[in-house]
């Protein structure tokens, strides 16, 4: 048989985000160099101008660069955290307004550091300007060749799904609601006899286990996922050996579905998969610990200080559109099952739940004109702050709920008390990118969201998660 075939270029998920990382940085660079040159040409021009001699001007400008603006290039990329995420990278839409938004806060940081800087002097408004606009300009076109190069459908990886089963059909669904997608699903193969020749979700069996490593030459497949619930045959197994051994990637389906959405596909996991998970797979070090409540306590002790700042302005929209009280307070579940209160502003009618308990939903008419502003700005929860100094909270985590509710869903949804293993947070993974929900299929969707950050979390990761509920804030879309 023939060399199976592989792609000559073939990257996964991380080493996409390093190459994002890596052009955003050149791009920034780039620009911080074309500021200063900017910044040297305009002083030069201005002493010309007053009627200085060109050569006596070109003598008398000597530009001292502050230290802290060869730091700009790395600001930039805090800048961007939210299009480092791979499916939002490959979409031009999202893209642009990630780059639209960046100089916009940098522009608003910029003007507060001004605002209460004793040496105006020491921070040069055209070269900022210069940055900014250079660097959006410069990373516009990096981000306009790395998506072409994304979407070019010989740099793609070519995936062929072993299963065509419910959990195959789970990954091909989810792959079908991406645009652009990560990579192409050639279809799938299946031993079953009754599913040969059919279709799923416009992808059909192509054949069965046996004539796997045919199919792979055929097609120039780059990957394989296994999407086998259950017992797997001996000759199936030693096949995707095989193939393996020729250079194939192969990925089980839950970890292809973490990729693909960024959840954990909690319907398609075994019963021991929390302690997998998060016993032998993930162990967070004490230093992780150490420094995510260095970083809860002094953003909680700023978040209060805002909070101290605007809640008189707050309390009294509150008051003039529905009365008293302006704080509502609520029990709910912390780590562990422990339970505490929680103080947030009141963004619904007085006696809200006289009719039972009931989740929040998108357009909930409980919710005030006042309240509405504060949900989509976030700004109702500014209260848990204080919940967060003192150690009840985090400022990254899942979401924390009431003790009926989770009484409720644990009966429904596997694994939903797996997330109260971690602190809950004011902010978190599937706050920023689902928001709240109302029914138990959109509650599973959440925690997939929560469980898929418990496994994997780090600084790094809720660094970016604030950083982003920032821009959530800015743009005014929480729910």
């Amino acid at each position: 048989m023939a060399d199976i075939y592989r792609p000559s270029l073939r990257l996964r998920p991380s080493e996409q985000r390093t190459i994002l990382l890596v052009g955003d940085f050149i791009a920034s660079v780039a620009a911080m160099a074309g500021a200063i040159y900017f910044w040297y040409e305009y002083s030069l021009y201005r002493l010309i101008e007053s009627g200085v001699k060109p050569n006596i001007a070109e003598r008398i400008v000597q530009l001292e660069v502050p230290l802290w603006f060869y730091v700009l290039p790395l600001a930039w990329l805090l800048l961007m955290v939210d299009s480092y995420e791979i499916h939002t990278a490959s979409n031009w839409r999202k893209t642009l307004r990630g780059i639209a938004v960046a100089p916009v806060v940098g522009l608003l940081g910029y003007s507060l550091v001004f605002t209460i800087n004793t040496d105006p002097n020491s921070l040069p408004r055209i070269a900022i300007g210069a940055f900014l606009v250079l660097a959006s300009f410069l990373t516009l076109g990096w981000r306009a060749i790395y998506i072409r190069l994304y979407t070019s459908s010989g740099l793609m990886r070519r995936v062929l799904v072993i299963g065509a089963g419910k959990a195959g059909r789970t990954l091909v669904e989810a792959y079908r609601k991406l645009n652009p997608p990560p990579f192409l699903i050639i279809g799938f193969i299946d031993d079953d006899p009754a599913k040969r020749n059919k279709s799923y979700h416009g992808f059909g069996v192509l054949g069965d286990s046996e004539h796997l490593l045919d199919l792979v030459e055929e097609y120039r497949i780059s990957d394989v996922v296994v999407a086998i619930t259950g017992e797997i045959k001996g000759e199936t197994f030693q096949t995707v050996l095989d193939a393996q051994e020729r250079g194939i990637e192969v990925t089980r389906m839950p970890i292809m579905y973490e990729e693909l959405t960024q959840r954990v596909p909690i319907e398609h996991l075994e019963s021991d998969w929390v302690v997998r998970s998060f016993v032998d797979q993930v162990r967070i070090s004490g230093l992780y610990e150490l420094l995510k409540r260095v970083m809860d306590i002094f953003g909680g002790f700023v978040g209060t200080v805002v909070f101290l700042m605007i809640f008189p302005f707050i309390a009294v929209a509150i008051i003039v559109e529905t009365g008293f009280p302006v704080f509502y307070s609520q029990p709910r579940l912390g780590k562990g099952a422990k339970l505490f209160s929680i103080l947030k502003f009141r963004t619904m009618t007085q006696n809200a739940e006289a009719e039972g308990i009931k989740a929040a939903e998108e357009n909930d008419p409980r919710i005030t004109k006042v309240g509405n502003f504060l949900r989509k700005t976030r700004l109702d929860e500014m209260p848990q702050f204080w919940d967060v100094l003192r150690g009840e909270m985090s400022l990254v985590g899942p979401r924390a709920e009431r003790p009926e509710l989770v009484a409720e869903y644990q009966k429904q949804i596997p694994f939903y008390r797996a997330r109260l293993l971690v602190k809950p947070g004011l902010t978190g993974w599937a706050q920023i990118n689902y928001g709240y929900v109302a029914t138990v299929k959109e509650t599973v969707v959440k925690l997939e969201y929560d469980l898929y950050y418990i496994k994997h979390r780090t600084l790094g990761m809720d660094f970016s998660i604030v950083l982003r509920t920032i821009g959530t804030v800015l743009r005014r879309t929480g729910r």
